[in-house]
């Protein structure tokens, strides 16, 4: 099985995208986009799953997914959300994780002004809550957050974990030192995963396939191929690339063999429990 560990599908007209009003008025993401337009792509790289996430911190918006979801062969697993900020929000994940396609959650806590939100004692019951109903949670931020997600993932080493989008390095400013050590403690001390995805984004346009190599090889090298898998972020991607140029960077990288065989497909099957 191959698998996209990492795409979103949004309708605009919804209205709960708020990071959308930061973007240019001609961003080519200002759209509503859904699984036709993303299956071509599928198609050409014989990938057969995919886990869509959130993009909206809403309910409404997990339910919606999981509404395409049902409709849409393709999407393996919905990582939705809930606040974290109201315990009763508990109903909620008792209630989505009833659904087989529904696997967790993920705050936006890239969004979050407060660095240190979630040691918070008020939202604690949201990590304990994930691993009493074995559900999952994405790792979302930026490498300002590492020290704070490792004592979080020393915390709670049940919690079945992963970072998105590899926590997001500076690489247009060809930061990477210390990034590099947070993201090895964290592949060292916990049993957390990695997601190989959003590294385009993070590059600036035009660019290469070298400029990312440094910093993909550092997560497969620390986490091993085993705890990483390769997500698209689609169509987040096409801010500062494409579909194709980014996964076949990515294969380039990799290389072929067992540990392409875990990055495009296994370790995101076996994650996401995707069947």
């Amino acid at each position: 099985m191959r698998v996209d560990a990492h795409q979103h599908f949004w309708n605009t007209a919804r209205g709960d995208y708020g990071w959308m009003a930061s973007l240019p008025p001609d961003a080519p993401i200002l759209r509503t986009i859904l699984p036709p337009e993303l299956e071509p792509h599928l198609k050409r790289f014989g990938i057969d799953r995919t886990v869509l996430v959130q993009a909206a911190p809403s309910v409404e918006e997990t339910e919606y997914m999981l509404g395409l979801a049902d409709a849409t062969e393709f999407i393996g697993k919905v990582v939705g959300w809930v606040d974290f900020e109201k315990p009763d929000d508990r109903r909620h994940l008792e209630r989505l994780a009833k659904h087989p396609k529904f696997s967790g959650v993920r705050p936006m806590i890239q969004d979050i002004a407060d660095p240190d939100w979630m040691h918070r004692a008020d939202v604690q019951w949201g990590y304990q809550a994930l691993i009493d109903l074995d559900l999952t949670f994405d790792a979302l931020g930026y490498p300002i957050h590492l020290g704070n997600f490792l004592r979080l993932f020393d915390r709670y080493p049940a919690m079945r974990t992963v970072v998105d989008h590899c926590m997001k390095p500076v690489i247009r400013e060809g930061r990477f030192d210390d990034w590099a050590a947070g993201m090895e403690k964290i592949a060292r001390r916990t049993p957390v995963y990695c997601k190989l995805s959003g590294l385009a984004t993070e590059a600036a346009p035009g660019w290469k396939t070298d400029t990312l190599r440094p910093y993909a090889e550092h997560v497969l090298s620390v986490f091993g191929p085993e705890r990483v898998m390769w997500g698209s972020d689609w169509p987040v991607l096409e801010m500062a690339g494409t579909y194709d140029g980014w996964r076949e960077a990515a294969e380039a990288i990799v290389g072929k063999g067992p540990a392409s065989d875990r990055v495009f497909g296994g370790t995101a099957a076996e994650f996401y429990r995707i069947k």
